[in-house]
């Protein structure tokens, strides 16, 4: 029997997923934390097989970054990364800093039981790529990585001069990637397109994944 620890900040998702977990013979399931800066200190004193590992948990603790560190301190403790949000990305950073599997959630215990028993098994699971999302008038696949990392940057509510140079870029081209990215999204400004792209989920402010 596996040792499970999730982590996840949502109150009703953490109860949803220990009902579904508690179906399986397989699992044994540690208390649960709501950030994922606990789990390094869970980990070193507790025996964890396998951690659900929200992305954004409480204390603003990112568990992608919490994950990186803990594959390192204990290899041997498998990790599935789980999130709701469509943060394009999440899995290429997942996959570099060596994340088992990854697992938009699903309301089934059959699909979350499914991926944890093949991770558990030995095969690392990952989605194809993000699911698609509406931005005003264009979808999450309508847009350049370098048009998601300017709209990122207007997001965490820098100006153009402040997100040319994070992304070594002119402020003139700045200002050409935040029009085409208007253009498709038919917003009337930048405030409208910041606010919008925000409750999209598409960008994180202040992540870059890198």
């Amino acid at each position: 029997m596996y040792n499970v620890l999730i982590v996840e900040d949502d109150p009703m998702a953490r109860k949803l997923i220990e009902i579904f977990i508690s179906t399986s013979p397989n699992y044994h399931l540690l208390p649960s934390l709501d950030s994922a800066a606990m789990a390094e200190l869970y980990c070193m004193t507790n025996r964890v097989d396998l951690i659900l590992m929200d992305v954004c948990t409480a204390m603003d603790a990112n568990g992608i970054e919490v994950a990186e560190k803990l594959k390192q301190l204990y290899p041997q403790t498998k990790i599935i990364i789980i999130t709701s949000q469509p943060e394009y990305s999440y899995i290429a950073h997942a996959r570099k800093i060596g994340v088992d599997s990854f697992w938009y959630k699903e309301p089934t215990a059959e699909a979350l039981l499914k991926i944890m028993d093949r991770t558990m098994a030995g095969e690392s699971i990952y989605p194809d790529s993000a699911p698609i999302t509406r931005l005003g008038a264009a979808l999450s696949n309508d847009f350049t990585e370098r048009e998601l990392e300017v709209l990122r940057e207007l997001v965490s509510g820098k100006t153009d001069a402040a997100i040319a140079e994070t992304l070594c870029l002119s402020v003139t081209r700045v200002k050409q990637h935040i029009l085409r990215i208007r253009e498709k999204t038919q917003f009337a400004n930048r405030t409208e397109l910041a606010v919008r792209a925000r409750e999209s989920g598409l960008v994180i402010g202040e992540y870059r994944g890198e």
